[in-house]
Order: C-alpha cells, then sequence, then structure tokens
C-alpha cells in the first residue's frame, strides 16, 4: 500500500457503520475525549425504499444498497449457491432488515461465558441490552430500556391474518407470548421492530444521525476500507479509498473492525492477517497468523411452506387488491396505516421439536401474511400466506475464505447440513408449520400449497425438498469467534489475540450463533464494546499520569 497516502488522525477508526459500528461511534464520541471517525462503503439511507418499513422487500438484490454475496456451491443443497445480501449504507443490514427486534435466549450467552468468555453471561449483557432500548410498549422493565435511542414498536397496522397464525398456533399448544425478550421465548405472537413513527429505525439513524454535529465525531461514506496498517504486531490504522484517493486514517489508540461476519474477516485476509497457508495459497503477504480468522461461519438454515389463497385480505397483487395498493401511499401518509407500514413477518415465534435439548427452543417462525414465490421470484402474481422455519442452533460449522479466482471477493462457505441434526430439526419445524396453517382458522382463505406440495411427506422427501429448496435467514456469525482456545480470533475483550490496537465488535465475534434476529445482539455488541474500550482509555490515562506525577 502507498506510504504516501494522505492521512488523518483520530483516536478510534471504526471500519462499518452498521449495526454495532454506529453504538460505537456514538458512545465513543459522547464526551468529546477522543477523536472518532467511522467508515462506512455505502452511502446515503435517505430514500422510502429504506425509511418505508414495505420498502424493505426493494433492497435485498439492490446493487446499490446490498452486497449482493453468492456463496460457494453447497454440497448437500444440490450443489445450489445462495443468496447473501449485506447492507451497502448507512446503518449496514440494520437500514435493509426486517426490523424485528430479538435478543437471543438466556442460555446462549450463558454457554459463551462457560465456555470461557467472562462477561458474557445473559446477566451481564441484559444491562447493555437495556441501554439502548427505548421501548414503546409498557413491557417489564426488568427487561427492558425506556430512555435508549433505539425504538422498539409494534408493527403500525398488522394484517389481520397476522392475527389468524396467533389463533391457528395456539391450536397446536404454543402459547400467545407477547414479550419475547423476557424470560422463555417459547409461543408465537407479533413481533417487536425497531421502528419510530412507522419508519424504519436503523442502527444510523438512532445511533449517529441524531450526532453528526459533533465535532470529534467524522463519518466517511462511499468510503472502502482497504486494508489494515501493521507495523510488527500493532495495528497503526487503516487504507480506504474515497472518490479514487487512498487515504491513511491514523489511531493513535484502537482500530475497531464492525464490518460484519462477512467484511470483517474479509478485511483481516486482505491485511495478512489469518491461516498462514490460506494466506500464501491466495498471493498475500503473512504479516499475523491467526487460523480462526473466516473459520466458524453460522447461520439459520430455512425451509418455506408457501399456500396460495384466493383472499385478498393478504398482502398481494391482483384486479381485487389494486385498490388497496393504490390507496397504500396516501394511506400511509397520512395516518401511517396501511401495506407500506409492514416488515412482511410481522408475527411468528419460538417452538420445540422433539429434537430440542434442554427445554429451549429450537426451531423460530417468520409468518408472512403474503403469498411468497414458488419460483423464489421477488413478486408473484395472486395472494398467499406463508411460513418460514429455521434452525435456530445450527451444528454445521462453515467457513469465509478469499477467492481464488479473485481475491478481493469472499467466498462464503455454510457447509449447511453436514451436520444430520440440523436436517432432524428443519424436517421436524416444517411438520409443526404444517400443522400450524392446517388449522381450521384458515379454512375461509385456504388454497393450495405450493411449497413443499400435498405429495412431499415422508422425511425422505421432506430431506430432498430442503436439498432443493432452503436457503438461509441472513444471519451470518461466528467468523472472528470470542473466546479462549486455539480457534479464537478475539479475546473476551474483543482484543484479535496476538495484536495490539485492533477489536472486532459485530456478530462475528459470535462463538455459537444466537437463538433468533441478530440486529439487537450486535447493537449490544457494540454497547459492550465500548464500555470496554472507554474503560481501557481512562485506565491508560490514569496510569499516565500517575507515572507523570512519580517522574
Amino acid at each position: 500500500m502507498s506510504q504516501t497516502a494522505q492521512t488523518m488522525d483520530f483516536d478510534f477508526v471504526i471500519i462499518g457503520a452498521g449495526s454495532a459500528g454506529c453504538v460505537l461511534a456514538n458512545r465513543l464520541s459522547a464526551d468529546g475525549r477522543y477523536t472518532v471517525c467511522l467508515v462506512e462503503a455505502g452511502g446515503s439511507d435517505s430514500t422510502p425504499r429504506v425509511q418505508v418499513p414495505a420498502g424493505t422487500i426493494t433492497l435485498y438484490k439492490s446493487p446499490q444498497y446490498s452486497y449482493n454475496f453468492e456463496s460457494a456451491p453447497q454440497t448437500r443443497l444440490n450443489g445450489r449457491s445462495l443468496h447473501c445480501p449485506r447492507g451497502k449504507v448507512l446503518g449496514g443490514s440494520s437500514s435493509m432488515n426486517s426490523m424485528i427486534y430479538i435478543r437471543g435466549m438466556r442460555s446462549d450467552y450463558d454457554g459463551w461465558s462457560a465456555a470461557g468468555c467472562k462477561g458474557w453471561a445473559y446477566d451481564d449483557l441484559l444491562p447493555f441490552f437495556k441501554r439502548s432500548e427505548g421501548n414503546r410498549l409498557g413491557q417489564d422493565e426488568t427487561y427492558h430500556g425506556t430512555g435508549g435511542e433505539l425504538s422498539v414498536d409494534r408493527p403500525r397496522d398488522p394484517n389481520p391474518l397476522s392475527q389468524m397464525f396467533i389463533d391457528a398456533a395456539r391450536g397446536i399448544g404454543l402459547p400467545h407470548n407477547c414479550d419475547f425478550n423476557a424470560g422463555d421465548p417459547f409461543g408465537v405472537g407479533v413481533y417487536d421492530v425497531t421502528q419510530k413513527a412507522a419508519h424504519r429505525l436503523s442502527s444510523y439513524r438512532a445511533f449517529v444521525h441524531p450526532v453528526l454535529q459533533r465535532k470529534n465525531l467524522t463519518l466517511l461514506s462511499d468510503c472502502r476500507a482497504l486494508s489494515l496498517r501493521l507495523e510488527g504486531s500493532r495495528v497503526h490504522g487503516v487504507y480506504v479509498e474515497k472518490e479514487g484517493a487512498t487515504l491513511l486514517l491514523n489511531a493513535k489508540r484502537e482500530v475497531v473492525l464492525a464490518a460484519g461476519a462477512i467484511g470483517s474477516p474479509h478485511l483481516m485476509l486482505m491485511s495478512g492477517i489469518g491461516d498462514v497457508a490460506h494466506l500464501r495459497e491466495s498471493g498475500i503477504d503473512v504479516k499475523h497468523h491467526l487460523a480462526g480468522v473466516g473459520r466458524n461461519l453460522q447461520d439459520h438454515l430455512d425451509g418455506l411452506v408457501t399456500v396460495r389463497s384466493s383472499s385478498a385480505k393478504t398482502l398481494g397483487f391482483s384486479l381485487r387488491s389494486l385498490p388497496k395498493v393504490v390507496a397504500s401511499p396516501f394511506k400511509y401518509l397520512l395516518r401511517k396505516k396501511g401495506w407500506l407500514t409492514t416488515n412482511y413477518v410481522e408475527a411468528g415465534g419460538f417452538a420445540r421439536t422433539r429434537y430440542a435439548a434442554g427445554g429451549d427452543p429450537d426451531v423460530q417462525f417468520h409468518f408472512v401474511p403474503g403469498y411468497r414465490s414458488h419460483r423464489g421470484r421477488l413478486f408473484e402474481y395472486g395472494h398467499g400466506f406463508a411460513i418460514h422455519t429455521c434452525v435456530l442452533r445450527p451444528k454445521s460449522i462453515g467457513m469465509l475464505t478469499l477467492s481464488r479466482e479473485d481475491k478481493r471477493a469472499p467466498l462464503i462457505d455454510y457447509n449447511f447440513l453436514a451436520r444430520e441434526e440440523d436436517a432432524r430439526v428443519l424436517i421436524e419445524g416444517i411438520k409443526l408449520a404444517r400443522s400450524i396453517l392446517a388449522s381450521p382458522v384458515f379454512d375461509p382463505i385456504r388454497g393450495k400449497e405450493m411449497l413443499p406440495g400435498a405429495y412431499v411427506q415422508s422425511d425422505v422427501a421432506l430431506l430432498d425438498y430442503i436439498r432443493a429448496h432452503a436457503a438461509t435467514v441472513f444471519h451470518p456469525a461466528g467468523t472472528c469467534k470470542m473466546g479462549i482456545d486455539a480457534g479464537s480470533v478475539v479475546d473476551p475483550q474483543l482484543k484479535v489475540i496476538g495484536l495490539e490496537g485492533l477489536r472486532v465488535a459485530d456478530a462475528s465475534i459470535m462463538p455459537t450463533l444466537v437463538s433468533g434476529n441478530t440486529n439487537a445482539p450486535s447493537i449490544m455488541i457494540g454497547e459492550k464494546a465500548a464500555d470496554m474500550m472507554l474503560a481501557d482509555a481512562r485506565r491508560g490515562k490514569a496510569t499516565y499520569e500517575s507515572a507523570m506525577s512519580a517522574a
């Protein structure tokens, strides 16, 4: 990398203005003592496609707002490559997700602690969840915060089919759960969402946009990180590209990678930090051997049950729904009601299959009050409804490496269904989803099951269906694993093992994937990382002042 690049100096440099990075930028710059630079490769989020909840469906394959990664062919999924969208916009994936506020289960975090990650048990982390949260629902303050920047509310105008789903699920023994983030998440209900006044509230809009006036906070958007600047065992900064020019952002204290489970390990590998054999094979100069970088990739594998319907109560395009579609912009602008308020997965919940261990749910449902195309299309004419079912605690572990064809691109291999347990759980989860949809509650609007299809009944046939159609819920995690074993990339303080001046703070540090959606846990990770960094900075200042006083 050029040594003549223009330089800019900061105390902290954060790579990635996503769920965790925006929290870090806010907390580290809050008291004005430290200069902070937040770097984001994507651009502005000022579009209805991002701000209006229903716009989320237009973002997943957008070349402007999404990194449209494709996985390596999945051996056990009939050689299919899977789409892996990641947010390329201020707010990162929190600007394109379904806005569901789920934290995961107590046992997830207690498991991290039991594996050696001291300070990461559920009781340790609850204060950080509460710090961010601005709960608008009057939920139990034992579990919820009311003064945080992240507004947590209910969908403004849930589709009536969402209540039908809840009623049908109760018929198979799943209770109505009004708060998945307090106590036992078992049951079904309408999901809480990160919205404010019927608009998406991304991490950027919650934590950074309101404080852009801070003189010690610099935001560089449309700015791509190229590589880390290493000297010996210390990271001193980051080379970035903006408007065709290369800049060096020096970090007097620390660089923090918050680019997500794809971006953070990829930047480390491109900087020569990773498994020595892989780096040499890829033609990258080895700066620091760390075998775990890019390993431990986990995601939630998802199976779909989708049903046709003749009812225009469901979300969909048809002559019968045309008046509702045409009226929706006016209803949204005037009353903040109607179709444009939907996040498409308003209701869902958590269930136990016969393989659930320890009593915790092992599958999650996302109910869609509209037709999910059996052909994989973004839009399909007509009406229907669907349930997505995902495996909450996958045993199959994948990895991220550098592509041989283009080392600037990550090669993502989920390694789905490497462990038979995952297939067994998903098969049972799909059976539960079918049981819900078989309820008499749906009889008035019932149509043909398009996927898996009535002829797909046996476990063998369902497994064939999963191999042909299963996808991901877009929750990649674990590729910069936190821990104390040989496969770990960061320690429990999120410092990269064997290096100084570099931390990672995003979903990539999860030792095991949380049992639910990953946005809220990533925001929590940003909160805890900022707390640890500020504590270290204060200790460092106190040590320096003590030494000067003694001198």
